[in-house]
């Protein structure tokens, strides 16, 4: 018997299809609702993180990574691992993805699709919080989903980080820019992406003008967030899925415990709005999306990268 494939970045073509990725986003919440389960082991310094997911119809499979911060030390990835794909009638390993590629392509694709179902269509200027590896990849990314994109900007607390990506950009379709007045810039922002890792909200709501669109995606502990309660009681909310934010995310987690916004504020996730509920009602709306992750997704983007690569 042939052994299953392993795929890694090298396996896949160099710009990613973000049309094909979104759409089977979309599909796979059109379909049965996934069971999802994460186990972590270890201590916070060298933990072993895995997430499980099955879809009826299309499969099941397991994301597990190790996370060890102190490898940056030794000059090695802090997060490695695997995950495992299986067919859902027979239970056959399809295929082993490396955990970073099916990581990345997961993580834009779940705020494309969040953007698309919310934002308006005739969004101009993008405003990136953040410049590491996720807003490199959110720059090259959004202008497929939103071709009407005139001008993307970023910011980042470290002003030398910001101008380096900027300038690694500086060849894209649409002008990519360095700024330094984030309090300044919110309010001409169309679409605010912030990929951060801040621990206290680096978005207030009062900059907030009518019409945007928050696509919240950095925070990802108990102990983070990335907008203020002003920013929350402001918009209509919005969660990829209500089982891996609400009781695991500090942008969420914190704010309901204090009563600051209730379960009721959350008026959908994606399998809400696949199955038609309400998203944006108005052009003057404010929407936050908060991109939470979960091994469903995992999975779907999984799945898509394996038919891509013709390995079914």
């Amino acid at each position: 018997m042939t052994a299953p494939p392993f795929l890694t970045q090298s396996d896949l073509p160099s710009r990613p299809d973000w049309t094909r990725l979104v759409a089977a986003l979309e599909a796979g919440h059109k379909a049965h609702r996934a069971e999802i389960a994460d186990v972590f082991l270890g201590p916070p310094e060298r933990t072993l993180l895995s997430r499980a997911a099955r879809i009826p119809g299309m499969g099941s499979g397991v994301k597990s990574v190790t996370v060890v911060p102190e490898n940056a030390a030794r000059e090695m990835p802090t997060i490695q691992g695997a995950m495992l794909i299986f067919d859902d009638a027979t239970g056959r390993h399809m295929a082993t993805l490396d955990s970073a590629v099916v990581t990345n392509l997961k993580t834009v694709a779940d705020s494309l699709l969040g953007a698309k179902l919310l934002a308006r269509p005739d969004c101009r200027r993008l405003l990136i919080v953040g410049a590491g590896s996720v807003a490199e990849t959110l720059a090259a990314a959004y202008p497929v989903i939103f071709p009407g994109l005139e001008q993307i900007e970023i910011w980042n607390r470290t002003p030398h980080n910001a101008e380096v990506l900027a300038k690694k950009l500086s060849s894209s379709s649409v002008p990519v820019t360095a700024i330094q007045d984030l309090k300044a810039a919110v309010p001409e922002a169309d679409i605010v992406a912030t990929a951060t890792m801040a621990r206290a909200p680096v978005v207030l709501g009062d900059w907030l003008q009518p019409g945007t669109h928050l696509d919240l995606i950095g925070a990802f502990r108990a102990d983070m967030r990335e907008v203020d309660d002003t920013a929350l009681k402001r918009a209509r909310l919005f969660v990829d899925s209500r089982d891996t934010t609400l009781d695991h995310i500090g942008e969420l987690k914190m704010p309901l415990a204090a009563g600051v916004i209730s379960p009721g504020d959350i008026l959908a996730d994606l399998y809400d709005l696949a199955e038609g509920k309400p998203g944006r009602t108005a052009p003057s709306d404010i929407t936050i999306f908060k991109n939470g992750g979960g091994a469903h997704l995992d999975l779907m983007i999984a799945f898509a990268i394996v038919e891509s690569a013709g390995t079914i």
